[in-house]
């Protein structure tokens, strides 16, 4: 990152919002470039180069002509950007369409879209009625990440470019390179699918994101348009659903009790010939092979897939690249500081001015906030926004009176702004952010009402506010209709609705409860603290008595729910965090460091690693916490070469003895 390109260009910008009349070549060459010395040619390129790219931060640089002169006279040009020019424009918002727009930004929390979403709302605290708008407590729905492919599909969507992939087709099971203009992402079914033109298919096809066999790539010298009215939700909605198929499984005598609540029929081994004693031949309705393979992959040699045959290639398919990852050559494990690493593309000038240009309206808005805090808000490092303040207090107007400069104290370790610059307003919102909140308000629609408001009422603050944004967001808003989020209506409405009174009225639960990963069902008191979900797959987070440790409930395990008749003895404090997070650390928890694909970087956030390396591959060194290491081995399992287990060594060890006995069945 350019320091020096950074503050150019800030001061190019105040410069030009801080004249009438406007500014010659010459007047910016020596009060913003300094004139260093470059040939005229030189600084002509440069200058270009920076108007160009404050035009693409959608400021409108207007230029003016002394009477009498041509346009191809440098000497008689002046330029100026209007005080007005890509402001966001006031949006005043009640109570409830604060709510709800919280709500749909929340939804991105840790999903793509989810920095966008956040640097949205930081506009709209300095430039609405958003600050004192808080989350309602209970309910926090949430988009389940879909991966590093979401992430690189979005920004050519955005930058308007083709992509190429690697894709396995269902209709053929052939792996083939794809090169497709992208023109919409959506969900459907429970899974992600882009739409888009194939190029050599000359043709609108639909792909399921999670029969990518490749990193995406964008296509940067491919220039594309998504096609005007098009929609994506609409798009989607022509799909029809997978017909459903049988799976004829082998199952250990005693295990996997979830997929066998799920079987039409279960014969034991003394009824049913082809396969091995101590087994149970089940029968479990499926649509979807891949997804379904997925989790047949993760119970490892508990069972074994007898038909249908594309379900079991798919199966075989994972734990062979599971196999081949876990016997790949080891990377050095090698953490360069504490905390998450950046993963996304090297931050440049531009980022860093697009973070000064929400950082100052920010400030005055929020005046004397701590300056840790600040950098929180803006997910950087206290150094970095240090360093992003110093550049502003070295910037200002061309004049270089200390009146033309930023006036901003941090010298108590909290932020103060006396002099904006004419910055004191936000500028507007990016395709990312428009795209970010209009996307998560048009997924709430199926949510239930929140406390203190009725379904009405809740439905007409998710009407109004998307009109209010959508005006706001102007032209930024092409990409939203472009984009369609999962629905997050709960699908267990009775065990929801049991928990939803009990948290509101401070009651403890009783329930019956079927474990995945010990494969067992248990009784427990529960003090219920909040629902969340990813997607429509809604848990609970509960302090649960049996455990003496807080918990977290999937609802479509829940057998049994009921008041038990006590009031709760604990209640959910803000220390625990908001939103919830679905892996809740604790001092036995087991560290263990994995070694994640390109294709699998989205499972550091999935998992809350504490420390994460950006490998030369792409992929990803994560540090992570687990509460139950027994598991790990169906979990690297599951993702079929997108993980492995680098520490501790024997749990690599067992993983790679999990994967070998699953595989060994297929080869007898």
């Amino acid at each position: 990152m350019s320091a020096s390109r950074t503050e150019r260009l800030l001061n190019l910008l105040i410069a030009l919002l801080n004249t009438k009349y406007g500014l010659s070549r010459a007047v910016l060459r020596q009060k913003v470039y300094h004139d260093a010395g470059d040939s005229d040619v030189a600084f002509g390129r440069m200058f270009e180069r920076d108007k160009a790219e404050l035009k693409r931060f959608g400021f409108d640089i207007e230029t003016l002509l002394d009477h009498g002169f041509g346009s191809d006279d440098p000497a008689s040009t002046r330029y100026r950007i209007g005080k007005e020019s890509n402001r966001l424009p006031y949006v005043h918002l009640t109570p409830a369409e604060g709510t709800v727009l919280l709500l749909a930004a929340q939804l991105w929390e840790r999903a793509a879209l989810g920095s966008a979403a956040a640097s949205a709302l930081r506009k709209l605290q300095a430039s609405g009625d958003l600050a004192d708008v808080e989350l309602p407590a209970g309910v926090q729905p949430r988009i389940k990440p879909a991966g590093q492919a979401f992430d690189d599909i979005i920004v050519a969507m955005n930058g308007q470019h083709a992509v190429s992939f690697g894709y396995r087709a269902a209709s053929t099971g052939k792996d083939e390179r794809r090169m497709v203009e992208p023109w919409g992402l959506g969900s459907r079914f429970g899974q992600w699918y882009l739409v888009g033109f194939d190029r050599g298919r000359n043709a609108k096809r639909f792909f399921r994101l999670s029969r990518m066999t490749s990193d995406v790539h964008v296509e940067t010298g491919y220039h594309c348009e998504i096609p005007a009215g098009f929609d994506t939700r609409a798009e989607l909605d022509s799909l029809s659903e997978l017909p459903l198929q049988e799976a004829h499984l082998d199952v250990a005598e005693g295990r996997l009790l979830g997929l066998r609540k799920r079987a039409t029929s279960v014969t034991g081994a003394s009824g049913a010939s082809g396969f091995q004693p101590g087994r149970d031949r089940l029968s479990v309705p499926f649509r979807d092979s891949e997804l379904l393979a997925e989790e047949l992959a993760s119970y490892g040699p508990h069972v074994l897939v007898a038909g249908p045959a594309e379900l079991r290639d798919a199966v075989i398919r994972r734990l062979e690249a599971a196999a081949a990852f876990g016997s790949s050559p080891a990377v050095e494990i090698r953490f360069s500081g504490a905390g998450p690493a950046p993963r996304a593309r090297k931050r440049t000038s531009e980022d860093q001015l697009n973070r000064m240009l929400q950082l100052v309206p920010f400030l005055v808005h929020n005046q004397g906030l701590p300056i840790q805090e600040v950098a929180d808000r803006f997910g950087v490092t206290r150094e970095e926004l240090v360093d992003d303040l110093k550049i502003l207090i070295c910037s200002g107007r061309p004049e270089g009176y200390p009146d033309d400069l930023f006036d901003i104290d941090w010298e108590n370790e909290h932020v103060y702004i006396r002099e904006h610059l004419e910055l004191n307003r936000p500028i507007g919102f990016s395709v990312d952010e428009a795209c970010a909140l209009l996307t998560g308000l048009a997924t709430l629609g199926g949510l239930p009402a929140q406390a203190g408001m009725s379904e009405d009422e809740q439905s007409g603050a998710l009407e109004s506010v998307t009109l209010k944004l959508t005006g706001a967001a102007g032209e930024a808003g092409r990409l939203a209709a472009a984009v369609a989020g999962p629905p997050v209506t709960p699908a267990e409405a009775g065990p929801f609705d049991t928990i939803t009174r009990a948290i509101q009225s401070g009651h403890q639960l009783r329930l019956r409860y079927l474990s995945q990963q010990r494969d067992s069902v248990s009784e427990r008191d529960v003090d219920p603290f909040r629902l969340y979900s990813l997607d429509n797959t809604w848990y609970f987070e509960a302090y649960c008595h049996s455990k003496a440790g807080l918990r977290n409930f999937r609802l479509d395990r829940i057998e049994e729910v009921a008041p038990n008749g006590r009031p709760v003895s604990k209640s959910a404090g803000a220390e625990e965090g908001v939103p919830v997070k679905l892996y809740t650390p604790n001092d036995d928890d087991v560290v263990v460091v994995l070694q994640l694909t390109r294709q699998g970087v989205g499972l550091a956030d999935d998992y809350y690693a504490d420390r994460t390396a950006v490998l030369p591959d792409g992929g990803l060194l994560a540090e992570v916490r687990f509460g139950n290491a027994d598991w790990l081995p169906m979990f690297v399992a599951q993702h079929g070469g997108a993980a492995r287990i680098l520490q501790p060594a024997e749990l690599a060890d067992a993983s790679a003895a999990w994967v070998a006995a699953a595989l060994a069945q297929y080869k007898q």
